[in-house]
């Protein structure tokens, strides 16, 4: 059977996949993409907000955001709220979010599909 993402067995990320600045965002956010089919652009990755990085425009997207926070945490400076590591998000399209800050950094495990 053919998939569009690649099939990857258990491996360690952070010594195979390095962190890559996020085009379009802030400076001091990078990703490590951990999976990705380039035909529906549904992916799953790391990313990590150094720390004091600020986000300032909130977000909508047209395609599904799951988000588990791995490591810190982030202030929703629009819901004046702390999201901390263990938390998670599950966001349909349409729906807004952010803008953040990270006084401390922070690392989130995200995954982006449509249906």
């Amino acid at each position: 059977m053919s998939y569009a993402k690649a099939e990857r067995e258990f491996f360690d990320p952070t010594k195979q996949i390095d962190w890559q600045p996020v085009e379009g965002y802030p400076d001091g956010i990078f990703e490590r993409v951990l999976s990705a089919d380039p035909e529906s652009g549904d992916y799953t990755r790391l990313l990590h907000f150094q720390p004091g990085v600020e986000t300032h425009d909130r977000l909508i997207h047209d395609f599904w955001e799951e988000v588990f926070i791995a490591e810190g945490y982030l202030i929703d400076k629009t819901l004046g709220k702390k999201f901390t590591a263990g938390m998670y998000a599950c966001r349909p399209p349409g729906m807004e979010h952010g803008p953040y800050s990270t006084p401390e950094g922070c690392v989130t495990f995200e995954v982006r599909y449509r249906r």
